[in-house]
């Protein structure tokens, strides 16, 4: 039964804090009509969901957010440092092929997305068979260092989480 009402609890969850986040107020009303929120779109969204993935580990989660975080504010720095202080003649802007250890579709678009959000680095396209992901790097003097940290740093955290 509880199944029925709450067919994904943890898209539940985030969307109650979405929302209360959102309205920017910590109050009854706005925490009930967040629970509402978050128990009406999973039920609508349900049937889109057939198989829903499996995350592994919490703690895993949390680790990844946290580095992800930290990436975010390093690669802002070096952003700016690059704007403000390279000409463009010496960026070694360049496309970089990063083969795929993941295999499900989730975990593949959180490494997409974590890459994108990243200053610096945009996701560009998806080989057919979802084997290879090909980024755009502002400034990568080492592609074969780009690729190794992507997989390093996001896609092993990734597997743990998702497969």
């Amino acid at each position: 039964m509880l199944r029925k009402l709450f067919p994904h609890p943890l898209l539940t969850l985030v969307l109650t804090a979405v929302w209360v986040m959102l309205v920017n107020v910590l109050t009854l009303n706005a925490v009930v009509f967040g629970l509402i929120l978050g128990t009406i779109v999973p039920l609508v969204t349900a049937a889109y969901w057939p198989d829903r993935p499996k995350l592994r580990s919490p703690v895993k989660i949390v680790e990844y957010i946290l580095v992800v975080l930290w990436d975010i504010c390093v690669a802002n720095v070096q952003v700016a440092m690059l704007i403000l202080f390279k000409r463009n003649a010496d960026l070694k802007s360049t496309f970089v092929t990063v083969p795929l250890e993941l295999r499900t579709p989730e975990a593949i678009t959180v490494l997409a997305g974590t890459i994108t959000m990243t200053p610096g680095t945009v996701s560009a396209d998806l080989s057919e068979d979802g084997s290879s992901l090909l980024v755009h790097c502002l400034h990568a003097p080492d592609p074969v260092g780009t690729v190794h940290d992507i997989k390093s740093r996001y896609e092993r955290r990734l597997k743990e989480i998702f497969e």
